[in-house]
């Protein structure tokens, strides 16, 4: 059986291909990182030379060259945009979880040597193909599709070919990019299972306007699969409140025939536990004079600041944000523009924390008599 000689067996270099090519070594390292001065064709011809020639990134050297790269100090600050469509200007920021989301893409940015700018889609005159104009411009090539309504559905009409891109959460489903979303069906599963194990049968789920079709239905899934494991009658349907007004937002639901509605769900099911947004939710509570946790127990499934008061799940939506931009630089750093063929997802679990609205109802467990002194 022959054996692999040294030459064969030895790493593949840039310098390996650019000899065989005819080329510079940096046209070499250019065309594998997808540089876009480089031809289509120059870029496509190298690459395909290098995976004949079996080369492959060495990991070990790219990790020296990455820490190299960030210690140095940036001369020039590039710039991320953050593009939004609320019906406001700044609507986005009434919303804790996408509030969050910019800070923690902006931090994230810091910490990369970029800044992030903001942009709203609903400015006088700026249609989605102006702003890829005046982005490109300017020179700023990665955007971030900030979290939008799921009416808000409708293709955006960028001249993707010029960006690299990503989006926070689903909406809207086209173009296809890579995103970054909280993981809504794990984490009503979570909640499922730690109020179960707390010793609830008969769990109701209150779904505030938007959050459901917003989070492409993994409130109303999550339930149901966790349901399926319950006794049928303590399988409750879930009270989805109407949605606002369009003046208005979510949180300033105040119709007395949602809130009737909404009371007669509790009496008609008498859920022993509630989950629901506490944001939202527990001022309809208040309102109909149910006290936390004496008539109802609670779970919070936006919890913003763990006390150990409210029990609930925390989304971690700066995580998201954060994430985000990790995800623009890696492509941004490849050069790789446009709607990607495989667009893939990234979610990120929420952090369950215990809490006084959600006293246990599992017996403690008997003491066992002590045989000390009988012997």
């Amino acid at each position: 059986m022959p054996t692999a000689t040294a030459e064969s067996s030895r790493r593949v270099t840039i310098t390996d291909v650019a000899k065989r090519a005819g080329v510079h070594y940096t046209t070499v390292s250019m065309a594998l990182r997808n540089h876009p001065r480089l031809p289509a064709t120059t870029r496509e011809r190298l690459r395909a030379l290098a995976e004949e020639m079996g080369y492959r990134p060495d990991p070990v050297l790219q990790a020296l060259m990455n820490y190299r790269g960030q210690r140095k100090p940036h001369r020039q600050i590039a710039t991320l945009a953050y593009v939004t469509k609320c019906d406001t200007r700044w609507g986005w920021k009434q919303s804790c979880p996408d509030a969050e989301f910019f800070a923690g893409a902006s931090h994230r940015a810091s910490e990369l040597g970029y800044e992030v700018e903001h942009f709203w889609l609903g400015e006088p005159g700026l249609t989605p193909h102006r702003l890829s104009v005046v982005l490109h411009s300017r020179g700023i090539v990665g955007v971030i599709l900030a979290s939008q309504h799921h009416e808000s559905n409708v293709p955006l009409q960028f001249d993707w070919a010029k960006f690299s891109a990503v989006k926070i959460d689903s909406f809207p489903h086209q173009p296809g990019l890579h995103h970054v979303a909280n993981d809504q069906f794990a984490a009503i599963r979570l909640v499922m299972q730690r109020v179960t194990a707390a010793g609830y049968r008969r769990i109701g789920l209150a779904v505030p306007p938007r959050c459901d079709p917003g989070a492409a239905l993994a409130w109303s899934a999550g339930l149901a699969v966790e349901q399926r494991m319950m006794a049928l009658a303590d399988q409750l349907p879930p009270f989805i409140f109407p949605d606002s007004p369009p003046d208005s937002t979510p949180h300033e639901l105040d119709h007395r025939a949602a809130r009737d509605a909404f009371q007669g769900w509790l009496r008609r099911f008498a859920p022993e536990v509630l989950i629901s947004n506490g944001a939202f939710a527990r001022p309809q509570l208040d309102a109909l004079g149910l006290s936390i946790p004496r008539d109802l127990a609670f779970v919070d499934m936006h919890l913003q600041q763990p006390d150990g008061k409210t029990a609930g799940i925390r989304q971690n939506c700066r995580r998201v944000g954060e994430l985000s931009v990790d995800l623009l630089t890696r492509d941004l750093q490849q050069h790789a523009l446009g709607v990607p063929e495989f667009p893939t997802t990234t979610l990120v679990e929420g952090t369950w924390f215990d809490g006084e609205s959600l006293p246990s109802r599992v017996p403690a467990p008997a003491e066992t008599p002590s045989l000390v002194g009988s012997i």
